[in-house]
């Protein structure tokens, strides 16, 4: 099974944006989603929150969010 990872730290490094709060600013996006998101605290993301950070950041879904796949634990214990 496998999980998801938002980008969206790298990003905001990227385009040096220093806080969730200058990132909400700029967005119209609300802080305690961008935190949530910001933190990997969410597994899923409005389609309109991806569209505006896509657009914002000049970037596609994929440099946003990342698949990242997970080792079944039962059966490395094994």
């Amino acid at each position: 099974m496998g999980d998801i990872e938002f980008q969206l730290q790298l990003l905001m490094a990227q385009k040096k944006i220093k806080s969730i709060t200058q990132l909400a600013e700029l967005t119209g996006l609300s802080r305690p989603t961008l935190s949530r998101i910001y933190n990997n605290e969410t597994k899923r993301i409005d389609a309109n929150t991806t569209y505006v950070l896509c657009k914002f950041f000049e970037c596609e879904i994929g440099d946003l969010i990342k698949l990242v796949d997970k080792k079944d634990e039962t059966t490395e214990n094994n």
